[in-house]
């Protein structure tokens, strides 16, 4: 055989091995959903090939750390409808890692580690028992479109959220709010902000409200809310609020009654005529006509330093708050399907 010929053989041969090494490591999915596990089996597969990984509706009350750490190719992790307390320290190493539920378990705190999930772009956290959730994670969270934490125990949410600017979804009903963080302008691809329920905690919404040009729907019932931000008469896209079960004395009761349309024509006729603090007044018309969300004049002229000026408020955790006495009326495993995020 010639020199070449047997150059030849050897890249087909290399070229063969090639494609049968990348046919074993195709990225798996993994279902081990409805098993009733009280633990975890030696899996009998390498771990890095997950792509998708189930564990939903078991009995599991912890994840292997190591079993975490090997997971470097999962894209998206189901573990909802367990009893886990806590998440393991290394899920931090899941870097690629975008759509995570671990609602219907028993978490209270999330490991400091999870900011590491810099591709996540879906949290579902509900109904748990969370009180806080990680400071940074507006500052770390960059791709994250849908947030939902709803049926918590979160007495606040923090401050860096308002930078979560790639969010669609922001769902935080069912908690202990007592405060929503005043820099929400800059969630501009915001379209869905759900704080309903909160009950006897939530009784104002912050002025920046009417900066989210992109909202769709608004659901704020259920709270004590007595007025509205006259800044939501600019939120040109809104086709749904609601209002249900507040205390509302502005708007009046009457006005609501005749649907958003009048809502907004009534804070917006507010906006140019009643008395303010021309300061905060001169401010925030100056942000809203910035953002092309109102276009009224304002008497005087607000200066850049008062245009641009933001004062974020600083932010403590409230001690004592419970949930709601009725939650435990929902159950988690009747509300969540096995098949949330792996469906065909």
């Amino acid at each position: 055989m010639m020199y070449g010929q047997q150059q030849q053989v050897r890249l087909d041969v290399k070229k063969a091995e090639r494609r049968r090494s990348m046919k074993e490591e195709k990225l798996e999915n993994v279902d081990l959903s409805g098993m009733s596990l009280d633990s975890l089996p030696n899996p009998p597969l390498n771990l890095a090939i997950i792509s998708t990984l189930d564990l939903s509706n078991n009995n599991l009350e912890s994840i292997p750390e190591s079993l975490t750490a090997r997971l470097l190719n999962v894209v998206a992790l189901d573990v909802h409808s367990n009893q886990l307390k806590s998440l393991p320290n290394s899920i931090g190493c899941l870097t690629k890692l975008k759509i995570l539920n671990v609602s219907g378990n028993l978490i209270e705190t999330f490991p400091k580690t999870i900011e590491n999930c810099r591709s996540l772009e879906e949290l579902n956290a509900n109904f748990n028992k969370l009180k806080k959730l990680p400071d940074t994670i507006g500052f770390e969270w960059h791709n994250l479109k849908k947030l939902s934490v709803n049926s918590n125990k979160l007495p606040f949410l923090p401050s860096s959220i308002s930078h979560l600017t790639s969010l669609r979804v922001l769902d935080a009903r069912l908690n202990c709010l007592g405060f929503l963080p005043e820099g929400m302008e800059n969630l501009i691809n915001l379209e869905v902000l759900n704080v309903s329920q909160n009950f006897q905690y939530l009784d104002t919404l912050p002025y920046s409200i009417g900066l989210l040009s992109s909202l769709i729907e608004l659901d704020i019932s259920y709270n004590q809310i007595t007025t509205l931000p006259e800044s939501i008469g600019c939120l040109k896209n809104l086709q749904k609020f609601s209002v249900d079960g507040n205390p509302l004395v502005s708007p009046p009761m009457d006005t609501v009654k005749r649907g958003l349309l009048a809502v907004k024509e009534y804070l917006t006729e507010k906006m140019n005529q009643s008395p303010k603090s021309q300061v905060k007044k001169r401010s925030w018309l100056g942000k809203l006509v910035r953002y092309k969300t109102f276009s009224g004049r304002t008497s005087g002229r607000a200066s850049h330093e008062e245009r641009d000026r933001f004062i974020m408020d600083h932010y403590q955790s409230i001690d004592g708050l419970t949930s709601p006495r009725y939650m435990g009326m929902f159950s988690p495993r009747r509300l969540f399907s096995p098949r949330s995020y792996f469906s065909p």
